[in-house]
């Protein structure tokens, strides 16, 4: 199957598992394939139940569900995907941003191939996300990014786990830092949003973090305006 085939695919698969199972799907799945990830994000995507949980200031449970919900449905997208692609999936992560009815899943499989799509101020980008990073917990050790479509901007860091927040996880505290973590770093980013759009030259109309604990490694996803 080629590349957009495949990615309007495992649109099509995702946006009708999560209306089966949420009771109202995605207004709008954009699946993009750029080796090794695969980002998928999702649009207009918020149930009725979750919108009056969301009225009252109850969003923890929103997430807390989805939580819930996701542990069962990545079974089935690893599966589909793997059987579209005929790749295993090495990592799955997801973040939701309620306010924006936005979501993201960012899929790492397997394989060393890397499709590069250059951009301007790639440097001064990741400075800037050096800088973010330092103020949350540390500098990163390793530092890259790359535009996954005209659009979306994939930035990882790995090392930048400090000591305090290893002991936390350790203590059975992962839930509790991740939310700490995602809620600040998503604060940084929107306290420094301008300076990302001075070097991209482009309005950031959302962004996505996710952890891997284990591997001491970040995803950070900005949404760039068309």
């Amino acid at each position: 199957m080629d590349k957009i085939s495949a990615e309007k695919e495992i649109s099509s698969y995702i946006g009708g598992l999560l209306r089966e199972n949420f009771g109202r799907g995605p207004g709008h799945v954009l699946a993009t394939l750029a080796y090794p990830f695969l980002a998928i994000h999702l649009s207009n995507f918020l149930s009725p139940m979750e919108k009056s949980l969301m009225a009252n200031n109850k969003s923890i449970y929103v997430h807390k569900t989805r939580d819930l919900m996701m542990e069962t449905l990545m079974k089935d997208i690893n599966s589909h995907i793997e059987l579209t692609l005929n790749l295993k999936v090495c990592e799955f992560f997801y973040d939701w941003n309620l306010e924006c009815l936005t979501g993201m899943f960012i899929i790492r499989l397997e394989g060393n191939q890397c499709d590069v799509i250059p951009y301007q101020n790639k440097e001064k980008v990741e400075e800037e996300m050096i800088k973010v990073s330092s103020i949350a917990q540390k500098a990163p050790e390793v530092i890259y990014s790359r535009m996954l479509n005209k659009r979306q901007l994939i930035l990882v860091r790995k090392g930048i786990l400090i000591r305090i927040e290893k002991e936390f996880i350790n203590l059975g505290f992962k839930e509790n830092l991740m939310i700490a973590k995602r809620n600040l770093e998503k604060r940084l980013l929107k306290e420094r949003r301008i300076h990302f759009e001075e070097h991209l030259n482009r309005k950031i109309i959302d962004e996505f973090t996710f952890w891997d604990f284990k591997e001491d490694s970040s995803y950070i996803i900005l949404i760039l305006e068309s």
